[in-house]
C-alpha cells in the first residue's frame, strides 16, 4: 500500500479519496468498523469523525487507524484535516499529529492545508480563503470551529508541545528546499499557492513517514510516487428513490438549498428532540410522498444556530441533529431509497454510520472535493458544507443516477 490516510471527518476523507483516485491510484474509502484486511488497493483512506471529539478520544481513534494501516503494509501515512485547518486552540490537529509522529518515529512533519483549486492557500504562514485571510472569511463564524487567527504557526503552536517552523514559499521554490525543510524543525507549516507548489511538497514528502494536510497534498504525494493522472474509473449509477439531507449551516449550503426547486422540509432542533420511531417514520412518509426528491434540512442561519445552542447547549444540538439524520437514513434505505445526497461533514458521518457502511468505492467527481460514492446498491454524495456550486443538489442527483 503506497499511501495510508486518516481523515478527521467523512466529507474530507471522501474529498481526499477523490483527489488520490484522480491521479490514477486505486483508492478505497473505509468508514466505521474496519475489516480484517484491506482490498489490495494502492491507497486506503479511513474516514474518522474526530474533528470535534475530546482530544483523548481523537488521539485514540487515530492511533487505532494508524495501526490498522501499518498492518496492511502502508508505506507512508497521511493525516488529513480540512483545508481551512478547522479546529480550536484546544483542538485536535496538533495532538493527533503529535501522537502519530511519535508512534511512527517521524523526525519532520509537513503541514500542508493548501488546496489551490478551492481557493485555500498559505502564504507567509497565513491561511487565505480566496483573497481573504481566514479570519475575515465566513469560517471565522463557524459554529463548531470558529477560525479567528489565520497565522497557522501560532494556531498550531497552541495545540502542541512541538516547536512550529515555517517553510516559506521562496525556500520551497528555491534550489535546496529539502535543506530548508530540515532546518525548519519537527512540525513545519508549508506555504503553497498553486498546484506546482503542491507537487513540490509532494516530492519533498515522498519518503516521509508522516505528512499532514488537506486533500491536495494527497494528490501531490500520489503524483510524486508515480501515479498517472486521468485514469478512468468504472461507475454505474443507481435508479430508484432519492433523498437530500442537510445539516450544514454554511453560506454555500444555504444558497444551494435556496436554489433547489424540489420540495423541502425544515427540521427544527426542538422537534428533533422527540426523534422517536414515530417521528422518524413521519419524516420518511413525507419524503417518499413527494413527486421529486425531497430535501430535509436542519440548516439555518448563524443567528438561529446560536439561539438553539444557547437554549439546548452546543453538544446537545449536534447530538440531536446527527442522531435524527442517522435514524432517518436507515429508515429511508429500508424503504427503498438508493440515492442519498448529504450536506455537512458531521451530518455525512452520521448518515454513513446510520447506514452501517464499511467501505466505499470512488466514483466520478460531482464538484471539486466531492466524489460520487458507491456502497453495494447505494449511491451517495457526502458534501462538505462549503463545497459545490449553487446547483450542486441537482447535479449530484443526476450523477448518482448515472447521467
Amino acid at each position: 500500500m503506497l499511501i495510508g490516510a486518516i481523515g478527521d471527518d467523512f466529507t474530507g476523507s471522501g474529498d481526499l479519496a477523490n483527489m488520490i483516485a484522480k491521479t490514477g491510484t486505486e483508492t478505497r474509502l473505509y468508514a466505521g468498523r474496519l475489516p480484517a484486511r484491506a482490498g489490495g488497493e494502492a491507497a486506503a483512506v479511513i474516514a474518522l469523525k474526530t474533528r470535534t471529539l475530546p482530544v483523548a478520544d481523537a488521539v485514540a481513534q487515530s492511533l487505532e487507524a494508524l495501526r490498522w494501516l501499518r498492518e496492511q503494509g502502508a508505506e507512508r501515512i497521511l493525516f488529513k484535516y480540512c483545508s481551512t485547518f478547522d479546529s480550536t486552540p484546544q483542538g485536535n490537529i496538533g495532538p493527533v499529529a503529535e501522537a502519530l509522529a511519535d508512534e511512527l518515529g517521524a523526525e519532520s512533519v509537513l503541514f500542508v492545508p493548501s488546496f489551490p483549486d478551492t481557493g485555500r492557500t498559505v502564504y507567509q504562514g497565513h491561511l487565505f480563503v480566496g483573497d481573504r485571510l481566514l479570519s475575515e472569511s465566513a469560517l471565522a463564524h463557524h459554529p463548531l470551529t470558529p477560525m479567528s487567527d489565520p497565522d497557522l504557526r501560532r494556531w498550531l503552536g497552541r495545540q502542541t508541545r512541538q516547536p512550529v517552523g515555517h517553510l516559506a514559499l521562496a525556500a520551497l521554490r528555491g534550489p535546496d528546499a529539502a535543506a530548508a525543510l530540515a532546518r525548519a524543525g519537527r512540525f513545519v507549516i508549508a506555504d503553497a499557492i498553486d498546484d506546482q507548489d503542491i507537487d513540490r511538497l509532494g516530492w519533498l514528502a515522498r519518503d516521509a513517514r508522516l505528512v499532514t494536510g488537506g486533500s491536495a497534498i494527497g494528490a501531490g504525494l500520489a503524483r510524486a510516487l508515480g501515479a498517472k493522472a486521468g485514469a478512468a474509473r468504472r461507475w454505474q449509477g443507481a435508479a430508484g428513490p432519492a433523498v437530500l439531507l442537510s445539516g450544514s449551516c454554511s453560506e454555500a449550503t444555504l444558497g444551494q438549498i435556496a436554489a433547489y426547486d424540489g420540495p423541502s422540509r425544515v427540521l427544527r432542533v426542538d422537534e428533533a428532540l422527540a426523534a422517536d420511531a414515530e417521528f422518524i417514520a413521519g419524516l420518511a412518509d413525507w419524503a417518499l410522498a413527494q413527486p421529486a426528491p425531497a430535501l430535509i434540512a436542519a440548516s439555518q442561519g448563524a443567528d438561529a444556530v446560536r439561539a438553539a445552542q444557547a437554549a439546548h447547549g452546543r453538544a446537545r444540538v449536534a447530538e440531536v441533529i446527527e442522531t435524527t439524520f442517522a435514524r432517518l437514513a436507515a429508515t429511508l434505505r429500508d424503504r427503498g431509497v438508493t440515492r442519498f445526497v448529504v450536506a455537512g461533514g458531521e451530518t455525512s458521518g452520521a448518515v454513513a454510520t446510520g447506514l452501517g457502511i464499511q467501505a466505499f468505492d470512488i466514483g466520478p467527481e460531482i464538484a471539486p472535493g466531492v466524489p460520487a460514492l458507491a456502497a453495494g446498491p447505494l449511491r451517495l454524495a457526502l458534501k462538505s458544507g462549503n463545497f459545490g456550486g449553487p446547483d450542486f443538489f441537482a447535479c449530484a442527483l443526476a450523477v448518482l443516477e448515472g447521467k
